[in-house]
This record gives structure tokens, C-alpha cells and sequence, in this order.
């Protein structure tokens, strides 16, 4: 099979990789993570965050929309994951020269948050819709829930609210984001005492990207594994994204801090009309449910109140709301994943 992707964010290689793994002589075309072939563009080269510093991009995912295009003439399937200011122009892109090529859209932009008016678009351009929330499918007429890929790809769920010694640290997968988070959690891990830190440093990122990015972590023990950082820790602080859900899932209690720029958290305010940032918050929202963890945003994002998140959880309700989840959730996106792109 020749297969176009657009992988640009490191969860989108993520989801994609177990995918590629059980599709037998699949050849790789588009934007994805250099460990998988060789990309048109890197996925790396697509690294941003924000609506300021997505501007120098916008020349550059322009001229990749125009070439991918083209090249869906001479590939089976396109294969398009979350990103959708950059995969809805591209999926209108292509169907406007090549209106006979397939397109699954696989991880749906997230229109019950904000741009209700992408479902025509995507319903117009995607011919496969496949959705890894189940609430999902009260806003996609076409989508179906193929089941959530975390659940492939966690290797462990904790059977208990044990305690382990350990307290996990992750400031993000981007470098706005570790800049703006991990001055702060340093300062939190100086104040925890009798515990070891462990630092999860996304695997892309170099040695010299790490002296430059975090600066000072001898007080950190270093993990560039995620799942392996949840199974060993009694507690995490993570940045809002994925990973929120992942240690949901895992059973490991955290809280969840963000700090964007002013002005772009300003932009998410005006079309953003969520109670809750969080994956696991928001699933629970739609279920009619308390929130599962703690939230702790822009000017609330100090050491003082992660410490008193840290200090007030209640472990074990928190791992029995766990479980909860993983039970709404059901089961893994790989299977049906790979049926709909073998047909």
C-alpha cells in the first residue's frame, strides 16, 4: 500500500506508529517523524505553538499543501491525523484535483470546543471520519468511534493508588511550553522532600536542545519515556495535552498547569467556551461528571498552588474515577483502524 500522511504533531507519530506496524509493505509519502522513512517534511519542522508563532509557518505549510496534492495521484490512501488548520485545507487541496482518492481523517478536529463550522468541511473533503472520543459522534454525522489509541498503547494500568517514592515532572512536548512551565515546577521540586523527581524529556529533543531548553536538572532524575515515568510515579505535574490523558488512563493522580502567552490564551478565550482544558475533564463533562483532576491555568500557575493540588489529592477516588474512564473509553483504535485502511 502507498499511503500519504500528515503527521505533524509527536502524538499524531505516536498514534501513527502502531498503524505502520501491523500495515504489511506500506509505503510512506507526506509529513511524518523521520524514524518512519524519509518525509517530504519533517514533522519537526511544523513544531509550533500559538497563534504568533505560527505565523512564519503558514508560507511553508502552503507550499507542502500544494505539493501533497499532487502527490495523492500516484498513492492508494491519504491518511490525515488531528492537526486541522493545516489537514482541512489540505484535504479540500486534494479532493479538488484528485476526487477519487480516499481520505480518512483520523482524530477529528475537536469542533465541540471551538470552529463548530469545520464538521461541513471535514464531512465535504474526508471520505472516513474516524473519531477516538465517543462523545464525538453528536457532532459528526459521518464519524465513527474506532476506539481511543491510548489504550493500544499504554503498556500498564496501575491496579492501585500505591505509593512509590517517585513524582513525575512534564512540562510539555514544545519548547514555549517547557521555557514557561519549568522554572516553576524546579522551584516545586525543590519543596517536595523525600521524594525523587523524575523529568520526562520528550526523545526528540538533543543534547545540546536540552542544556538549552531546561538549563539546570541535576535535581531531576531523566526519563524519555512517558508510559515509564506514569507506572514508576505516585504523582505527576504535566502540562496540559496528551499527556493529561495518558496519566487519566494509567491511574497515576496529577495535576494539570498551563501558561500561554497572553495574547494567545486571550484568542482561545473569544471561541473557546469549555469549563475544562483537560481530556479526561471534558469526557467527564459530557458524562455529567465531576471534574477528575485539577486544572490550574495562566496567572494560577505557581508553586504554591501545584503544592497544595499535590498536597490535598485524594488518591484513591481519583484511581476509582480512573478506571471509570477507561471503562467509557471501551477498548483501542487499532483494529478498526487497520480494517478501515485495508479495505
Amino acid at each position: 500500500m502507498k499511503l500519504l500522511v500528515s503527521a505533524l504533531e509527536p502524538s499524531a507519530n505516536l498514534h501513527l506508529e502502531p498503524l505502520l506496524s501491523a500495515l504489511e509493505q506500506c509505503e510512506l509519502y507526506g509529513i511524518f517523524d523521520e524514524r518512519f522513512g524519509k518525509p517530504l517534511l519533517p514533522s519537526k519542522a511544523f513544531s509550533i505553538m500559538g497563534f504568533l508563532d505560527a505565523l512564519p509557518k503558514i508560507r511553508k505549510a502552503k507550499r507542502a499543501i500544494k505539493v501533497m496534492a499532487r502527490m495523492s495521484f500516484f498513492v492508494d490512501k491519504v491518511l490525515l491525523i488531528d492537526s486541522p488548520a493545516f489537514n482541512i485545507p489540505l484535504a479540500k487541496a486534494i479532493k479538488t484535483i484528485n476526487p477519487n482518492v480516499e481520505i480518512i481523517y483520523y482524530i477529528l478536529p475537536q469542533v465541540w470546543a471551538w470552529k463548530p463550522k469545520r464538521v461541513a468541511k471535514v464531512e465535504k473533503y474526508c471520505d472516513v471520519l474516524a473519531s477516538i472520543l465517543p462523545f464525538e459522534q453528536q457532532f459528526y454525522t459521518k464519524a465513527t468511534y474506532v476506539g481511543n489509541p491510548l489504550l493500544d498503547e499504554i503498556p500498564l494500568f496501575k491496579l492501585s493508588a500505591e505509593e512509590t517514592g517517585v513524582i513525575a515532572f512534564l512540562p510539555g512536548s514544545r519548547k514555549s511550553e517547557i521555557r514557561s512551565l519549568f522554572p516553576i515546577y524546579k522551584e516545586v521540586a525543590s519543596r517536595i522532600e523525600g521524594k525523587e523527581k523524575l523529568l520526562v524529556i520528550p526523545p526528540h529533543f538533543d543534547y545540546r536542545e536540552i542544556v538549552d531548553i531546561y538549563g539546570d536538572i541535576h535535581d531531576f532524575k531523566i526519563c524519555r519515556n512517558t508510559y515509564e515515568a506514569f507506572e514508576k510515579s505516585e504523582f505527576a505535574f504535566v502540562c496540559s495535552g496528551t499527556a493529561t490523558l495518558e496519566a487519566a488512563l494509567v491511574g497515576v493522580p496529577f495535576v494539570l498547569a498551563y501558561k500561554a502567552k497572553a495574547f494567545d490564551y486571550w484568542v482561545a478565550q473569544q471561541f473557546v467556551k469549555l469549563k475544562h482544558v483537560g481530556l479526561a475533564n471534558i469526557i467527564f463533562d459530557f458524562e455529567k461528571m465531576e471534574p477528575l483532576h485539577v486544572e490550574l491555568l495562566q496567572e494560577d500557575v505557581f508553586a504554591d498552588n501545584l503544592l497544595k493540588a499535590y498536597e490535598n489529592m485524594d488518591k484513591e477516588a481519583f484511581f476509582n474515577h480512573a478506571k471509570k474512564l477507561r471503562t467509557m473509553l471501551s477498548h483501542g483504535s487499532q483494529e478498526a483502524m487497520i480494517s478501515i485502511m485495508k479495505v
